[in-house]
């Protein structure tokens, strides 16, 4: 009969395999079965699930390309006309954006539940805005009606991103706890029902992209030096002196 550690391993082994199921329920069985033990497997899980700080740095997978739009309205004397939008260069933001580093990638700090939602809710193309949207917005406006274009305002600013790249967001999470999984239960012998300490952080560290034969590889060199090691400190040879305890005459205490 299994275990309830072992239960719980396939459990998420289900979660993070059947791709119609929530990824924020899969973290969230990451957590309760107690696999985060670590400080840095449990502050990754809770920050997909609620998001990233702008002050934290983003992981690489989740920069994903995004073009940069604007939405545009013409005052016309007697006419409005609302919702065009164009696409627009990195040069054409402000400068203060351009500091800022706003570009053509855009970053996802929405917590996975978010993410989902915005998936579920969007057709072709997801929009966000980047902080600071609406003040760019107004200087664009200024830019545009000092350059002789009196009746037209900059109402909006965003990223388009394809629905792919930010599925792909979740995906790598995913392939992440996937990866976990299978670490664990490649560390773990025959007939034990719960993994220790040390298979988690051996799963830790290929989370992290370290393949299992490297780490067993610096293990067998890691063995190599101690057991080098224990073989200097035993008896030294009637053989002549290490230099570094040779002295001269001169230097010799008297």
């Amino acid at each position: 009969m299994a275990t309830s550690d072992v239960r719980g391993l396939e459990q998420l082994e289900r979660a993070v395999l059947d791709d119609t199921a929530s990824l924020a329920s899969a973290l969230r069985q990451f957590l309760m079965a107690g696999y985060a033990h670590h400080e840095e497997l449990r502050a990754w899980a809770l920050k997909e699930l609620e998001g990233y700080p702008a002050a934290d740095e983003l992981p690489s997978y989740r920069k994903v390309p995004a073009a940069l739009e604007v939405e545009i309205t013409l005052n016309l004397p007697g006419q409005i006309i609302q919702g065009n939008t164009r696409r627009i260069s990195v040069a054409q933001l402000p400068r203060s954006a351009r500091e800022r580093g706003i570009g053509e990638s855009a970053p996802i700090r929405q917590g996975v539940r978010e993410i989902e939602a915005l998936i579920a809710i969007s057709d072709r193309m997801i929009h966000l805005s980047p902080p600071g949207s609406a003040e760019y917005a107004l200087g664009m406006t200024r830019q545009q009606q000092e350059n002789g274009h009196e009746f037209t305002e900059i109402t909006s600013l965003y990223w388009a991103i394809a629905k792919p790249s930010v599925e792909g967001v979740l995906d790598h999470i995913r392939t992440r706890l996937t990866q976990f999984v299978a670490e664990v239960r490649a560390a773990m012998p025959a007939g034990q029902q719960k993994p220790d300490l040390n298979q988690i952080d051996s799963a830790r560290t290929a989370r992290e992209g370290r393949p299992r034969w490297h780490r067993e590889r610096q293990r067998q060199r890691t063995r190599a030096r101690d057991s080098a090691a224990l073989v200097g400190t035993g008896p030294r040879s009637s053989g002549p002196p290490s230099r570094q305890w040779l002295r001269s005459p001169a230097s010799s205490p008297p």
